[in-house]
C-alpha cells in the first residue's frame, strides 16, 4: 500500500525551503503550475495502487505475505536496473547517505509487508482505510525527529483521526480482531518513511531514493522468504509481477503529479483510493464496507483533508513572511 498524499503534505512543503543541488544530476525538473493534470495523474495514481492492494490481498490466500512482498520488491528492483548500471545517463547509486537511504528502504519494506500480512484477515477496505492515518504518526514524528512545533488546531484533527481508527477497530468488541494492528504498523513504517524522505531531501534524487529502497527491499526479503517459501503457480507470478509494476507505476505517477501541483492540492485527491479498492473489494470478494467502516474512513478523511488545508495555510503564511517562519497550526 502507498498511503495518499495527504501524509506527505507536510514534508513537501517544508523541502522547497531546502537549498537545491547545483548540479545537473541532482536538480529537479522545473515544476509547472497545471493543477489539473497533477489532480489527473493522482487520481489515475490510484487506481493503479489500488489494483495492486486487490491483487495482493488476492495472493494472500495461498501465499505468504513475505513472499508476495519479496516477488513485488523483485519486480521493483528490475525495473530500477537502468540506474543501477554505472556509466548511464540514469545511474544514481551515488550517495552521501547510504545508511539512512537503507534504513528509508527498510521502513517502505515494512509498510508494505504489515499491511500485505493484514490482509490477510481484514476485509480490504478496512485495511485500506485504516493506513491512512499515516499524517496522524507524520505529525508526532515531526515533532521528534525534525524539530517541528504543532498547533492546538493540528492536535484536534490528529484526535479526529483517531477517533475514526476506534471506530473502525472497535477494540474490546467482538469485531475486532488483532490482525487490525497491521495496517497501524504499517503506517507507523510509512510515517517514518516519510520523515526519512524529508531528511534526504535537497540531499538525493528521487531516483536515487527509489533504487536504493527497491535494494535494500529485495535484499532484505530475499533473506527471509526461504523460510516461508512456497511454490508459486505461473498463475500466482504473473499476479506477484502485476502487483510490482502497479504500485511502482502508481508510486512514479505521483512523482509526475507533484511536478503540476502542490501536494496541499493533491491530497483530496488521494483519498480515491479507497473508493477503488471498496469497489474492487465487493466485485472480486464480495465485502461489502459496514457502517463502522465508512464512519470512521470519513473521520479520517476529514482528519486528512484538514490537514492539508492547515499546511497550505501554512505554506502561503510562510511565502509572505519568509523571516518568520511560523509553526504548524
Amino acid at each position: 500500500m502507498t498511503p495518499p498524499s495527504a501524509a506527505a503534505v507536510r514534508l513537501d512543503s517544508a523541502s522547497s525551503s531546502l537549498p537545491e543541488k547545483k548540479s545537473a544530476a541532482g536538480r529537479a525538473p522545473a515544476r509547472a503550475d497545471r493543477p489539473f493534470k497533477g489532480i489527473a495523474l493522482i487520481l489515475a495514481s490510484t487506481v493503479f495502487l489500488g489494483a495492486s492492494d486487490v491483487t495482493a490481498k488476492y495472493l494472500s490466500a495461498t501465499l505468504p505475505s513475505i513472499e508476495i512482498a519479496w516477488i513485488r520488491f523483485s519486480v521493483f528492483a528490475l525495473i530500477m536496473v537502468p540506474a543501477m548500471l554505472p556509466g548511464t545517463r540514469l545511474y544514481a547509486l551515488q550517495t552521501q547517505n547510504l545508511g539512512l537511504q537503507l534504513m528509508r528502504g527498510a521502513a517502505l519494506l515494512g509498510s508494505s509487508l504489515f499491511f500485505i500480512s493484514g490482509l490477510r484477515f481484514l476485509p480490504i477496505a478496512e485495511a485500506s482505510a485504516t493506513g491512512f492515518v499515516s499524517p496522524l504518526f507524520v505529525t508526532a514524528l515531526s515533532i521528534v525527529f525534525l524539530g517541528e512545533r504543532v498547533g492546538i488546531r493540528r492536535w484536534i484533527a490528529t484526535a479526529v483521526g483517531l477517533i475514526g481508527v476506534l471506530i473502525i477497530l472497535r477494540p474490546g468488541s467482538g469485531a475486532f480482531h488483532p490482525a487490525a494492528f497491521f495496517p497501524l504498523i504499517s503506517a507507523l513504517t510509512w510515517a517514518c518513511t516519510l520523515i526519512m524522505t524529508r531528511m534526504l531531501s535537497g540531499k538525493e534524487r528521487a531516483l536515487t531514493t527509489m533504487t536504493y529502497s527497491s535494494i535494500a527491499g529485495v535484499c532484505i526479503l530475499s533473506a527471509l522468504v526461504p523460510l516461508v517459501w512456497v511454490a508459486p503457480s505461473w498463475h500466482d507470478v504473473l499476479f506477484g509481477i502485476l502487483i510490482g509494476v502497479a504500485s511502482t507505476a502508481g508510486q512514479w505517477i505521483v512523482v509526475l503529479a507533484f511536478r503540476y501541483a502542490d501536494a496541499s492540492v493533491l491530497a483530496p485527491f488521494s483519498y480515491t483510493q479507497l473508493v477503488w479498492v471498496s469497489l474492487l473489494g465487493f466485485l472480486i470478494f464480495g465485502e461489502v464496507p459496514d457502517i463502522w467502516t465508512v464512519t470512521g474512513a470519513a473521520f479520517i478523511v476529514a482528519s486528512g483533508l484538514y490537514t492539508a488545508h492547515r499546511e497550505r495555510v501554512r505554506r502561503s503564511q510562510l511565502l509572505a513572511l519568509p523571516a518568520e517562519p511560523s509553526p504548524n497550526a
